[in-house]
């Protein structure tokens, strides 16, 4: 069954148009609280956001949802998505909500659902919320007696605060370490710093300043430069950017030079492994890690598994194959010993214990492969199914067959906006590079 609303990490879009309306939000509430409104006890819902401004519309959208359903509601406002995994588990609610749009620009906003247990929801069960969204919703409102509640939670910062601090090492401190963290004007704001420096670090904060409307704006995980700028001017011994929820989070070394997902992957599977701490043999990526990681992990002797781009795909699998280390090429890095989701700060806290224990620079501990020439490029399309022509398969199938055995080619459409997103990678650069180019340009002149 193809979804209407859902796509590969909840429902997103431009706020005040279809599908993030209030009106949209309201049915989400209502529909959502339905599906989770499971036996005779008082239901509760917690809901988080980033710092968007489109993000009050939307969260007092849904508490008219969940209440006219006769769920309690829980408002943490800003708070970092993993937090809200988190406390949905922490605070026994049926459902945890967070209102964040990830790195896109404030324009943009979302909406991802956790069930009780902390993990985002499967598609079947998106699915059953559509079915209820599209199918009538005033059946299942509440009496009277029964409307739900809504109200503030104060303590929801400093609650994630000292659960982030207690992932790392009771043994080891940050002191005597110099951390730019970039908080891209969004979720982890306060959060981030908060924790790095109780942690003894001597911590620089940029992007802390939202607005409402310069969430990403030139920082974040998605704008490096600033922060690798910071990191060269102070001397400082490590870059953090996390993206707007602070579920991803992009590395720089002392030189400002970037770190991505898969190397910081690689240098907590290293470390985990030689303590007998990695489980399930390996760790768990998709499709779009580079090559590069895979053959490193082949000389450990520790094995890559792959899913489909999204990290609920990666969770799953961890899940299903008992893994506890996992993510994406982008900086999702999930630690399911600590955590249900992506987390950034937990995962830039690991690698800070490496540093800290090692007493090694972050450009070695960071550096253990040479990724392979990679290249993405993204081709927006209006409508239509450009993946389903007949000349951009024959095109798809050329490049295959040119990368042979030496390379990768991975063309999917987005799951959050209309583009098809053709990469490749190989040993030889001319060669990935050339591919890559002739499919786009098939597939622009195809898709108009």
């Amino acid at each position: 069954m193809s979804r209407k609303y859902f796509g590969t990490d909840g429902i997103r879009g431009r706020a005040n148009q279809e599908p993030m309306t209030a009106a949209t939000a309201l049915k989400v509430g209502m529909a959502a609280g339905r599906v989770f409104t499971r036996g005779e006890h008082r239901h509760r819902v917690v809901i988080g956001k980033d710092t968007r401004l489109s993000g009050y519309m939307i969260e007092n959208a849904l508490v008219a949802g969940f209440t006219s359903v006769g769920m309690d509601v829980f408002q943490f406002g800003p708070l970092p998505t993993p937090a809200v995994a988190m406390l949905t588990r922490s605070l026994r609610a049926d459902l945890g909500v967070m209102i964040s749009a990830s790195h896109n620009s404030y324009g943009d906003n979302g909406i991802k659902l956790f069930g009780p247990d902390g993990f985002k929801l499967s598609d079947e069960v998106e699915q059953e919320i559509e079915h209820h969204m599209d199918n009538g919703l005033t059946d299942g409102l509440a009496a009277p007696s029964r409307i739900g509640r809504a109200k503030r939670i104060e303590d929801a910062q400093a609650r994630y605060i000292e659960f982030a601090k207690r992932t790392f090492p009771r043994r080891l401190s940050l002191e005597g370490i110099r951390i730019v963290v970039d908080c891209a004007h969004g979720a982890a704001y306060k959060v981030a710093p908060t924790a790095l420096w109780e942690l003894g670090a001597e911590v620089f904060s940029v992007g802390v300043d939202p607005n409402g409307t310069n969430i990403n704006e030139g920082c974040g995980s998605t704008s490096t430069d600033m922060m690798a700028g910071k990191v060269r001017e102070l001397r400082a011994d490590i870059g953090i950017a996390l993206d707007g929820d602070a579920d991803r989070v992009i590395i720089v070394d002392e030189h400002g030079e970037v770190v991505d997902g898969d190397q910081v992957m690689a240098a907590i599977a290293t470390s985990w492994s030689g303590k007998d701490m990695l489980q399930g043999g390996g760790i768990v990526a998709t499709v779009m890690s580079n090559l590069g990681l895979e053959r490193y992990l082949e000389g450990q002797g520790l094995k890559l598994a792959r899913t489909k781009v999204g990290d609920r795909y990666v969770v799953e699998h961890m899940r299903a194959h008992g893994f506890n280390l996992g993510g994406e090429q982008s900086g999702h890095v999930v630690l399911s010993d600590f955590a249900t989701t992506g987390d950034g700060l937990i995962a830039a806290l690991q690698v800070l214990a490496v540093m800290a224990e090692t007493e090694k620079p972050l450009s070695e501990i960071c550096r253990l492969f040479d990724p392979l020439p990679q290249l993405l490029r993204n081709v927006r399309f209006r409508d239509g199914a450009p993946l389903e022509d007949d000349e951009v398969k024959d095109a798809i199938e050329t490049g295959t067959q040119a990368l042979g055995n030496s390379g990768r080619l991975v063309i999917r459409k987005s799951g959050t906006e209309p583009l098809i997103r053709v990469m490749a990678e190989g040993d030889d650069e001319a060669l990935v590079t050339r591919v890559v180019n002739d499919i786009c340009t098939v597939i622009e002149a195809r898709a108009g």
